[in-house]
């Protein structure tokens, strides 16, 4: 069983990818023994118009990946009616969580909308991710430069806020590990594999955050999922490190409804 927590629908404005068709995502998923995904969409990261982003996700997830698919909807602290988007997200939708994108939004971690959407989603018991990059800089187009999200002051943010549950996807060895020890030493954040690179990286990962807060992610479809598979198969862990980074960590935040 492995629990993906970081699943992208929609297109990448940039190139396109083998599986970036709803239907082709979720047999890839399924051939890789994914049996749960939380899917954010990329049209959050782009569009202006996040309420018709959103709308689509939910929609999506349930045609093509019921059962599988766990939308987690985008919100833009900056925007005017985030509040109520948050609210759609939650109540209309039913999605679990929501998934930022400061640095394509255009706020830093240590600006007051962030702590304000931080508090109104624990509220709301959702969990937030938040996305630290979605390409390595050295691969973007070059009229479209996006720096990654500078992750120093979130730790002072958070220290406030010990209800909420976060998520930071797409965490990768640009990331300064002092700064990714002090997060892992409070409750409730969590690291995905995705982007961590390098032989044993996933040990190594662990070894840095603690094996109980690193989740499987594969950045599907602008990463192939086999990636993030052979990551855990090279890694020198344990069974019970490797089933708690595939599913049980994950569980823990988001338990499965019986």
């Amino acid at each position: 069983m492995i629990v993906d927590v970081n699943v992208n629908l929609s297109l990448w404005p940039f190139r396109r990818t083998p599986c970036d068709e709803p239907q082709r995502l979720v047999e890839a998923l399924r051939r890789g023994g994914v049996t749960e995904a939380w899917a954010g969409t990329l049209d959050g990261v782009f569009h202006r118009d996040l309420g018709a982003a959103n709308a689509r996700l939910a929609q999506q997830c349930r045609q093509w990946g019921a059962g599988l698919l766990v939308p987690f909807g985008s919100v833009n602290p900056v925007l005017p009616d985030w509040q109520e988007e948050l609210r759609r997200c939650r109540h209309q939708y039913h999605m679990p969580g929501i998934r930022l994108h400061p640095n394509y939004h255009g706020y830093r971690l240590d600006d007051a909308p962030l702590g304000q959407l931080l508090q109104e989603a624990a509220r709301h018991g959702m969990i937030v991710q938040i996305a630290l990059r979605m390409e390595d800089v050295r691969v973007q187009h070059p009229l479209m430069p996006v720096p990654d999200v500078e992750l120093a002051p979130l730790a002072k943010i958070l220290e406030g806020l010990p209800q909420v549950r976060l998520v930071l996807l797409n965490v990768s060895r640009a990331n300064r590990l002092e700064h990714l020890r002090a997060l892992a030493a409070l409750p409730n954040v969590y690291f995905d594999l995705a982007m961590w690179e390098g032989i044993g990286g996933v040990a190594a990962l662990a070894e840095v955050v603690s094996t109980d807060r690193v989740l499987f992610g594969s950045h599907l479809p602008l990463f192939p999922l086999e990636s993030s598979l052979l990551k855990l198969r090279e890694s020198e862990l344990s069974a019970a490190q490797a089933e708690a980074i595939r599913s049980e960590n994950a569980r823990r935040l988001l338990p499965r409804k019986s």
